[in-house]
Order: C-alpha cells, then sequence, then structure tokens
C-alpha cells in the first residue's frame, strides 16, 4: 500500500500513567517532529467525546524542536478519565508531511497538507465488529479472493489509473480501522491502490498466486483493502498471439463481500474503457448512509422470530475423543462440480416443489448433518427426529434501503438456520420447510449472528456454526460491457470465488461457472476437521444433488434417501492443534530476561495489525529484559490486567511497548493495575511496523526501561 503522503521520521511517544493514589498527572513525552497542526487535530477529536474542561488542564511543554512533553488531567476521581492512550495513537498514527525544506515551517511542525490533518471515522456495523474480531484468527482469516482470466491487450499504466479512479470514487475503498478501544472506521481523503504485477514463471499458477495473496492478509489499520494481482501468460508463440492474463482481486470481508467486489469491478471496466478516467463524485449512498440505516431498525421482531424457532439446541456435529489430533494445521480446500445438464435438472426439479437450487443445496446438507449426527457408517438407523443447525448466507441487500444493490460494503450476513428434520418426513416436506424459514429469515437479514446467539442463549447452538452454506448472490447483469470490451479485442473470462476461511470449522460456497454447471468449492479448518472426512461430506453432497431428480418423488422420506449412500465417514470435529509460540494464547513469553532483575517488556498488539507484527522488533530488541505479548483478544483489557498482575508482583518492572494502535489498550490495562494496587507501567509506541519503526520502538524501550 503507498499512502496519500509520506512519513517523516517516526514519532514515538512514552506515556507515564502516573500513580494514581499519589495524585501525580500522567505524562506524554513525544520525541520526533510534531507537526502543531495534527497535534491539534488530535486534541480536537478528543475533545468532540470528553468534557470540555479537560482541555485547560493540558500543558504543552517544549524542550526542543523534536522533544515535547504533555501533561494530562489527573485522572483521579474523574468518572470519565482523559483517554491518553488514544491520544498516543493519534500521534503516531498521524500522517505527518515529511519536511520539505522549500516550504516555510509554521511553529515546530509543516504546514498540513491537501488532504486534511486527520481522517474523519464513524461507527462501524455490528457485522464489522463480528467480522474484525474473527480476524484475530490470522492473516488469512475473512480475506476472499475473485479470479479471472483476461484475454486481449493489457494497458499496464491504464488498468492502474483505472483503479485510482475507483478508488478515489468509492469510499470504502479508502477506509480501514481504527481502535480507542473499540473499532471505528476511518475514511481517508486518497488512497493509491496496490497493483502488482509478475512476469510469467514468478508463480507456479494462478492457484499458488492466490495462496501466497490469503497469506499475506491486510493492515486493517491502513486504507486499501483491496489489493489487485496480475499474472502474465506464458511467452507468445508467434508474433500474432496474445498470451493471456490471470486478474486477482483479494479483499477483506470487514470492507467487502462478493456482491461489492463485483459492482467495483463493472465501474473499473468503465474507468478502463474511457481511457482511465470516471465522470461524477463520490458514490452515495455508502457505508455511512447504511449505518445510518441499521441504527433506526427495531430488532424485536427478529428475536422473535429466531426464539420460536430455538425450542431445544440443535446437535452438533460429532466430536472426536478428548485430546485426539488431526495432525494438521490451516486451511484445507476443495471442490467439486454439477454439469451443466446435472445443474439444469436440479433447477428444474427443485422448481417442480415451488424451491430453487439454493433449498435444495439446504435439504441436502441439512440431511447429511442428521445422518452424521448418529451413527457414521452404514445405513442410517437414528430414530426419531433430531434437530441440526448450520449458517446459510444471506446477500443483506433485501432491505428498504435505496440503491441497496449498488451500494459496496460488507452486507453479507451469514445466519444461523436450525430446523427438525425428521427421518420420516418426505424430502419435499423438507425442501418447503427450509424455503419458508429462508424466507423469514431474509426479512432480517441485516441482524448478526452475534446477536442471534446473545438472544438464545445455548439453545443457539454453537457459536459459529460448526458448518456454513453460502450460495453465491450475484447484482443484477449487466451485458452492455461485454461487446465494448470485444471492440477493443478484450474477452475476460467467467468469475472464480474463493471462500474466505473463518472461525466456522466448514464453510462452502456454490455458485456457477461459465459453463453452467453448479461448483461446490470448500474450505476448512484442517485442524480441526480431517481432510479425507470433509472430502466425503462435498462428494455425498453432490452425489445427492444429481441423484435427486432421478429418485425422489412426493412420498421419498429422508431416510430412503440417506439409505442410498455408502458407508464413508462423515466429518468429526476435533478440539485443533496443540500449537505452542506467538499465535497462541493471550499472553505469551517470548524470551526470558537474560540479567538477574532485568524488567520485562511485554509488547501489546495493535488491534487489526499483521500478526508478524512484532517480529521486526524481536530482531531490533537487544535488551537484557524479558519479552512478552499480548495478543487481541475479547476484553483484553480485564484479562491482560489479570495476566499482567503476577509479573508485577514477582517486583519485576514492567514495561508495556507496541505500535500505533495499541496505546488505547496499553493505557487501559496500565491503569487497571493502578486501580488494583500495582505500580502503573510506562507505555511506549511507536508510529510505524517497517524497519525504522521497529528500530526506534526498541530505543524508545530501551530507554524506558534504563533506571
Amino acid at each position: 500500500m503507498v499512502t496519500d503522503r509520506s512519513l517523516a521520521p517516526t514519532m514515538t511517544v512514552v506515556l507515564d500513567p502516573g500513580h494514581h493514589r499519589r495524585e501525580s498527572r500522567p505524562v506524554l513525552e513525544m520525541r520526533g517532529r510534531l507537526d502543531m497542526v495534527l497535534f491539534q487535530a488530535a486534541l480536537d477529536r478528543i475533545a468532540t467525546g470528553h468534557p470540555a474542561p479537560h482541555t485547560d488542564l493540558l500543558r504543552l511543554h517544549r524542550h526542543g524542536p523534536d522533544h515535547h512533553t504533555l501533561e494530562l488531567p489527573d485522572p483521579a476521581g474523574d468518572p470519565v478519565p482523559y483517554p491518553a492512550g488514544l491520544l498516543a495513537d493519534l500521534i503516531t498514527s498521524a500522517p505527518v508531511p515529511a519536511p520539505d525544506p522549500a516550504r516555510r515551517a509554521d511553529g515546530d511542525g509543516a504546514r498540513p497538507g491537501p488532504c486534511g490533518p486527520l481522517p474523519q471515522t464513524f461507527a462501524v456495523t455490528p457485522l464489522q465488529r463480528e467480522l474484525l474480531a474473527g480476524s484475530l484468527g490470522g492473516p488469512d482469516h475473512h480475506v476472499e479472493q475473485l479470479a479471472w482470466r483476461w484475454h486481449g491487450p493489457l494497458d499496464a499504466d491504464r488498468f492502474v489509473k483505472a483503479w485510482q479512479s475507483v478508488f478515489d470514487r468509492e469510499t470504502v475503498l479508502r477506509s480501514a480501522f481504527v481502535w480507542d478501544p473499540n473499532p471505528r472506521a476511518v475514511l481517508f481523503d486518497r488512497c493509491e491502490p496496490e497493483v502488482a504485477h509478475h512476469a510469467h514463471g514468478a508463480f507456479a499458477g494462478r492457484e499458488d498466486l492466490m495462496a501466497a495473496e490469503r497469506e499475506r492478509g491486510f493492515d486493517l489499520r491502513r486504507p486499501g483493502l483491496l489489493r489487485v494481482a496480475l499474472l502474465d501468460g506464458p511467452p507468445p508463440r508467434s508474433l500474432n498471439e496474445q498470451p493471456p492474463t490471470d486478474v486477482l482481486l483479494t479483499y477483506h470481508r470487514a470492507l467487502l463481500d462478493g456482491w461489492s467486489v463485483r459492482l467495483l469491478l463493472r465501474v473499473f471496466y468503465r474507468a478502463y474503457l474511457g481511457g482511465g478516467t470516471l465522470p461524477g463524485g463520490e458514490r452515495r449512498p455508502d457505508l455511512r448512509d447504511y449505518t445510518r440505516w441499521l441504527d433506526r431498525q427495531d430488532p424485536a421482531p427478529a428475536r422473535d422470530l429466531w426464539r420460536k424457532a430455538a425450542a431445544a439446541p440443535p446437535v452438533p456435529l460429532p466430536r472426536a475423543a478428548p485430546g485426539a489430533r488431526t495432525g494438521r494445521d490451516g486451511a484445507g480446500r476443495s471442490r467439486t462440480r454439477l454439469s451443466r445438464a446435472e445443474t439444469t435438472r436440479l433447477a428444474h426439479w427443485a422448481a417442480r416443489w415451488g424451491a430453487t437450487e439454493s433449498s435444495a443445496l439446504h435439504a441436502v446438507w441439512a440431511m447429511l448433518l442428521y445422518r452424521a449426527s448418529g451413527p457414521v457408517r452404514g445405513p442410517v438407523r437414528i430414530s426419531g427426529p433430531v434437530r441440526i443447525s448450520f449458517g446459510v448466507g444471506f446477500s443483506g441487500r433485501g432491505i428498504l434501503l435505496e440503491d441497496i444493490e449498488r451500494l459496496p460494503g460488507p452486507l453479507a450476513n451469514p445466519l444461523p438456520m436450525t430446523i427438525e428434520v425428521d427421518p420420516a418426513e418426505t424430502v419435499p416436506q423438507l425442501l418447503r420447510t427450509l424455503r419458508d424459514r429462508t424466507w423469514d429469515m431474509a426479512a432480517y437479514e441485516w441482524v448478526p449472528a452475534g446477536l442471534i446467539h446473545e438472544w438464545l442463549g445455548p439453545a443457539a447452538g454453537p457459536e459459529p456454526a460448526d458448518t456454513l452454506l453460502v450460495f453465491e448472490h450475484l447484482p443484477r447483469r449487466d451485458d452492455r460491457l461485454s461487446p465494448v470490451l470485444a471492440a477493443h479485442g478484450v474477452h475476460v473470462e467467467h468469475l472464480v470465488p474463493a471462500a474466505a476461511r473463518t472461525a466456522t470449522a466448514l464453510s462452502v460456497v456454490a455458485y456457477q461457472d461459465g459453463q453452467g454447471g453448479l461448483v461446490l468449492s470448500a474450505v476448512h479448518d484442517r485442524g480441526r476437521l480431517e481432510d479425507d472426512r470433509t472430502q466425503a461430506m462435498l462428494s455425498h453432497s453432490a452425489r445427492l444433488l444429481r441423484r435427486l431428480p432421478y429418485t425422489t418423488r412426493e412420498s421419498t422420506t429422508v431416510a430412503e434417501v440417506l439409505d442410498t449412500l455408502d458407508g464413508a465417514e462423515l466429518p468429526r470435529l476435533y478440539d485443533g492443534p496443540a500449537r505452542e509460540g506467538p499465535a497462541t494464547g493471550l499472553f505469551v513469553r517470548l524470551r526470558a530476561a537474560t540479567a538477574a532483575g532485568a524488567a520485562t517488556v511485554c509488547l501489546v498488539a495493535a488491534p487489526g495489525a499483521p500478526e508478524s507484527w512484532y517480529r521486526g522488533l524481536l530482531r531490533c530488541y537487544d535488551g537484557p529484559e524479558a519479552l512478552a505479548a499480548l495478543r487481541p483478544a475479547a476484553d483484553v483489557t480485564r484479562r491482560g490486567a489479570a495476566a499482567l498482575a503476577p509479573v508485577v508482583d514477582a517486583g519485576a518492572r514492567l514495561v508495556l511497548g507496541g505500535f500505533s494502535g495499541a496505546g488505547a489498550t496499553a493505557y487501559e490495562i496500565a491503569r487497571r493495575l493502578a486501580d488494583a494496587g500495582h505500580r502503573p507501567p510506562l507505555v511506549v509506541l511507536a508510529g510505524g511496523e517497517d524497519t525504522d519503526g521497529a528500530r526506534e520502538l526498541a530505543r524508545a524501550l530501551r530507554q524506558a526501561v534504563s533506571p
């Protein structure tokens, strides 16, 4: 990602929370070039949510051009303590312009750039909060992709220019997230798209490129949560041959969904065909309008709907023996396909019962989950109905908001489907029950699954559901672009989606490919599900979808359909791999102290930062202090303070460190330790996670732990 402005030398901040019981004031020490316009903008941002008298108690002292201290209000007895950690985050994250000798300085810093001092923020949706929390599982979590092949000439400069036009038009592409410590969306004035162009042979193929892009993940605090990669085809064998180019879009679900990316792609094509530019200004409505619409909704009818359906907890997938492991880790991917003729036959069969292919897939999945809830070998011998549950994907766009179909954003929403499957019930009855249940749920497709689980408690079953089905939702076709592209000698193949890895053990995305066949693409957690059993679940699904139009009549029962399956074992859930090292747990010890009586430096991960954020610091920090880390997690301030209390109880001096974005969390942990009677640790922040930022943070930490 290339940001809108080059950064000045890294700003570092040391925040001394003070001894609250002795009424000493917190002090913020800043080293680095302080732009007074940006500094005042940060203070103004704080003042919008906190009492005005706080402003009068701030005292700024200048010790040199690159050294300032700020005395903060005494938090003792204050019901709303001054958010010193958030201020530290704002100061270290501000995109400060590098000093320009040709431009006159104003006071201690440079004049503000054309993009304004600080980007504006706005509230996130409840679904975004859930997606952001789920992103803590790893760099590839909630990262989706869309790939296709481009035939014909490709003007690389126009390609990049067209994407820049799309970024300028779409606020969602210039958005990122900040935590204070709760997440908020932040909108930047400008963001340059990342377009990587790889020569043929740089990757073994498109799948290899896709895997590499997924593993990169995203820094959720930086704008540009959609990036583009091009992979050239093999060299031409003749002068007239034009090798194809693979195009890959990788994006994060916290800001975009598959529907959105297809909308943006249409805008890109129009910009490309127009020479790289687009007429008009920003799109409205955008996510800000959608968020305001959500605030006006009454969740009571949705709560009543799910409570009526939650008569008893559903039966989850069977669990493996305690302590058993699959021996694998990461995400596994598999797919199967129905031919065009089989897909057409399935659609006609489903229509006979007043349903669609998606309802047929739901029915097949419900039957397989029913089978998995009992014996996993041989014919079905379960007696009586069983309640099962799985997630169902909704587009999120069936709401009464003007132009919702043209609004790019993270609206696609998985909701829990819970029904009772009776082996004596006929398949058409099951199909109609699932169809009606889906229609009822669609009226509230804006309600996040986490809120539903809060309403239902244990009756909701596991959170998230063990499995998730998404039948790809697409915007209306636009047949005008293909002939215009063809007039420029360009032909683009059918789009191929790649499902995101989520907290769900198994997710399946169903879509129609360019030949009209139905594709089932699955991604599963290899630490929780075995590869062969997951593949068996997918194969059984395709087999039943092929057989139903031939074998199912009005009187055919669920038991009769399941009796036709062979004895292949269906999935069972494992607890997941037993990991060691910095990827596990809330509090992780990274390095022991090398000197007696040395302090402990605990790194606090900034929410949304890449998983590898601390590695550069570990390479740069060579002090004798013990190193530990607190990873992002739910309720991290309370749990983090509890985890660090034994460290300070043992008499070791504690210092909290991190990169910009960790300040609000670290300061709250320090305050909690002080309230519990401990000496509050210093909080040290640096502005960037690059090599310079890691070096500056290491330097500031060494100074902070010095006696």
